[in-house]
């Protein structure tokens, strides 16, 4: 199955809420979301009983679309956070969170997800003084993410550090917003994810 690429604004009608997948734009006032909510297409404003089952595949989805996975990566995040101790559903969040791309949104280096998948795919970053261009590759304590130095002098990203110092990092990242960098000093807790999201839907999507 391929990325998906069609209009970030029509997944977040179809989830009924806001995934903040264009960045500032989904809180200025410019986001369709505000102006149409209704589920795309012809019978999209019609009410529709929803089963248990799409209750849970709902909830699924939404997570998967926050992040940007695919729904084979998706499982195979589910049954790794099967497998480790602690809450399943707290588990997959946790690995969510560290990947590294959304290490770098939250750091503040990104409008959004997909801004900061892209950046990472363009070699922008290190993780320990190494180049890194693998999304997906998780972050764990004591690693340190970092703008390279030639990437720097990029329009893009001098506009992104000018305001670095209006974004509040989580607590589970210690940045550095001189020297562009962000020291990785807890695995992220469930508090730290701020959107509404029931993973104990998607803990009972996947056991059945």
């Amino acid at each position: 199955m391929a990325r998906y690429t069609g209009p970030n604004c029509k997944m977040c009608r179809r989830e009924g809420c806001k995934l903040y997948l264009k960045g500032e734009r989904c809180t200025n006032g410019k986001c369709a979301f505000d102006h149409r909510s209704t589920a795309p297409g012809q019978h999209g404003a019609a009410r529709k009983k929803v089963s248990e089952y799409g209750k849970h595949l709902r909830e699924k989805q939404k997570a998967r679309r926050i992040y940007g996975v695919l729904e084979n990566q998706f499982r195979s995040y589910y049954e790794k956070a099967v497998k480790m101790q602690g809450i399943a559903g707290a588990n997959l969040l946790t690995i969510l969170e560290t990947r590294l791309d959304n290490a770098v949104y939250r750091m503040g280096m990104a409008e959004s997800r997909k801004d900061a998948r892209q950046l990472v795919l363009h070699a922008h970053f290190t993780l320990n003084g190494k180049k890194v261009n693998i999304p997906s590759l998780l972050v764990k304590p004591g690693d340190v993410i970092a703008v390279r130095e030639t990437s720097k002098e990029s329009e893009k990203i001098k506009g992104l550090a000018e305001a670095l110092n209006s974004k509040v990092a989580p607590k589970w990242l210690e940045r550095d917003a001189q020297n562009l960098t962000a020291k990785v000093v807890a695995l992220p807790a469930r508090d730290d994810i701020d959107f509404e999201i029931n993973e104990q839907l998607i803990v009972e999507l996947y056991s059945k």
